[in-house]
């Protein structure tokens, strides 16, 4: 309570500024440490598959040591989910004592490696006043961007503007792009993999900077490991220390039943009732069918148009995966219970059929990494539409055949 109290007095004084007085500030001692805390992957959350960053400054002398997190948002708070659909998603970054930042971590089993940088007194009064400025209300919310404006991009930048000299980074010597890195975190969650590269589109293969990696904390820790800063005198490494503080848990096992094996599953499903319906007329088991798979693929449709066309976030537009899954499939399943637009309903098919047919043949042509676990899923719903067609053609032949012929 002490050391709230302490850091409450210092950000109200901080906001009481004017021009006529002075800011009466802690000042650190030769004491104080300033360091990188970076959390590894935590597999009970999407977003915590990413890892995480935090900056620390302890200075037992003045009885400080917090953790500062830009990565605290509020679920509770009105629209959340609309509006993280449309990338307009406010965090915020808040200082936790670090004992119970210790504590939260250890309690969940994510581990914790703590980078103590090599820096002059003047470099860490200058990040720590920083820190408290950002931390001010009018300050501390920021609008937040998966890609470019992170947890870890924010303390990155704050190092950069307040160290005197320019920071060497180690390179990855890696061609890499966001999906890559993207990949690189969801394999151990096929599920989430597979959304996410349903949902981000060709501007996220392209190859990227070193410095655009930084957005994953893991990127941005390797980078500081062996980097120098480059000043008016000798270089100097960046670096004190390395440490691990807490040990990661390992991963729980992955659902059983991955994406590709549930669209094995899926066109399996496809091919008997297609054969069912075609051979012993059973109508009402295809319509049914048809349903589900048409309103599932049309819900997920809406979403990647919402996220192409009405959302900020990076990387969503264009999305080759919008020919397969598009919301025009959400109309068609009203459609199929009005007989009298059975025409239509018949050229949709035709359309779609022809739209799957030429994705799957310009698979290889189309500048976007489509995952190979997308396949069984889009011959799923090809091959519905081409049941439709035959069966189609198959009824208007009988149609005529009973047709009574002219002597």
């Amino acid at each position: 309570m002490r050391k709230l109290i302490l850091l409450l007095t210092l950000i109200i004084g901080f906001t009481a500024q004017t021009k006529a007085q002075e800011i009466q500030r802690i000042v650190l001692s030769d004491s104080a440490k300033v360091s990188l805390l970076t959390n590894a992957p935590w597999d009970e959350a999407v977003y915590s598959l990413f890892g995480h960053t935090s900056m620390r400054v302890s200075d037992p002398t003045q009885n400080i040591d917090y953790a500062f997190n830009f990565g605290l948002f509020n679920m509770s708070k009105s629209n959340f989910i609309f509006l993280f659909m449309k990338g307009e998603t406010d965090y915020m970054v808040a200082p936790i004592p670090y004992n119970t930042y210790y504590q939260e971590y250890k309690e969940r089993g994510v581990g914790i490696i703590e980078q103590v940088f090599n820096l002059t007194q003047n470099e860490k009064q200058d990040i720590f006043d920083a820190l408290l400025v950002n931390c001010l209300p009018a300050n501390r919310e920021y609008r937040y961007n998966y890609f470019y404006d992170n947890c870890s991009t924010r303390p990155r930048d704050i190092f950069e503007k307040y160290i005197n000299g320019k920071i060497e980074y180690t390179p990855t010597n890696k061609e890499q792009t966001y999906r890559d890195l993207v990949i690189e975190c969801t394999n151990s969650r096929q599920w989430f993999r597979f959304g996410i590269n349903l949902v981000i589109g060709a501007d996220a293969d392209k190859v990227i900077t070193d410095r655009q990696k930084d957005f994953l904390p893991r990127y941005l820790m390797n980078a500081y490991e062996g980097a120098t800063i480059a000043g008016d005198s000798i270089p100097r490494d960046i670096l004190l220390s390395t440490n691990t503080i807490l040990e990661a848990k390992p991963f729980e096992k992955d659902f059983p039943v991955t994406p590709l094996y549930a669209g094995i599953i899926l066109l399996i499903i496809s091919i008997l009732i297609s054969y069912i319906v075609y051979k012993k007329k059973m109508v009402g088991l295809g319509k049914a069918f048809d349903t589900t798979l048409f309103l599932i693929a049309g819900i997920a449709g809406s979403i990647i148009f919402f996220l192409m066309f009405f959302s900020v976030h990076p990387c969503t537009n264009p999305n080759w995966n919008i020919i397969w899954l598009n919301p025009l499939q959400l109309i068609v399943v009203l459609l199929f219970y009005v007989k009298s637009l059975s025409k239509c309903i018949y050229y949709y098919h035709f359309i779609n059929f022809v739209a799957l047919l030429a994705f799957l043949l310009a698979w290889n042509l189309i500048p976007q990494q489509l995952e190979v676990t997308f396949i069984p899923f889009i011959l799923s719903i090809g091959l519905r539409s081409f049941m439709n067609i035959l069966q189609q053609k198959k009824f208007k032949k009988k149609a005529d055949y009973s047709l009574p012929r002219a002597k």
